[in-house]
């Protein structure tokens, strides 16, 4: 039977969550040990859960070993330039500004839509708001979506206990049917149902 394709998303099910984690913790460490084996590789892993619990692999040496081997391979970067600065600058003040000029066109499209179309928007400015709000609907449809799917899930769910319950029953009901079923036993003797008169003769 072929698996269902897993959706990459957070689990929500925070008992489902901690399983998966363990297993696909321990699948990592597996393939990585796999991989130092059969590549002469060094390897090293940290893995960090919810919780904040560290679990690591060093599959040659420590992992100090490795943390010193790494910081002495990794390029040191360059020093910031007065003009790559000054370019950043320009770049940030640039993307500020455009930012601002969205936020006020989403608000003057806002009190446009509440006081039911009163005031003036430029054909540009009614095409930023229609593509916000065609992102805004997307969002929302994916949102239901994903509710609708969660439900039709826990009912497919509930439909597969419900099924295995009922026939548990249907063969519990079949076994204490079977268990109580006689046939009646036959004898070739006959009994009389009269008492003969010389019982009572003296």
């Amino acid at each position: 039977m072929a698996r269902g394709k897993v959706q990459m998303k957070r689990i929500e099910n925070p008992v489902h969550r901690q399983v998966t984690f363990c297993k696909r913790r321990a699948g990592l460490l597996k393939k990585a040990k796999e991989l130092s084996v059969l590549c002469d590789a060094e390897i090293g892993v940290f893995i960090f859960s919810s919780q904040g619990k560290l679990f690591e692999l060093a599959t040659k040496g420590s992992m100090q070993g490795l943390i010193e081997r790494y910081m002495k391979m990794k390029p040191t970067r360059a020093p910031q330039t007065e003009q790559t600065m000054e370019t950043q600058t320009l770049d940030a003040k640039k993307e500020i500004n455009l930012m601002k000029q969205e936020i006020e066109i989403l608000q003057k499209g806002l009190r446009y839509m509440f006081d039911g179309g009163a005031g003036t928007m430029t054909l540009d400015e009614l095409q930023v708001l229609e593509k916000h709000l065609e992102r805004w609907i997307y969002h929302v449809r994916s949102a239901k979506m994903d509710i609708l799917f969660q439900e039709i899930q826990l009912l497919r769910n509930s439909e597969g206990i419900l099924a295995a319950a009922n026939k548990y029953l249907q063969d519990k009901i079949e076994v204490n049917t079977g268990a109580n079923d006689f046939m009646p036993i036959a004898t070739d003797n006959t009994y009389p149902l009269t008492i003969p008169n010389d019982i009572y003769e003296f």
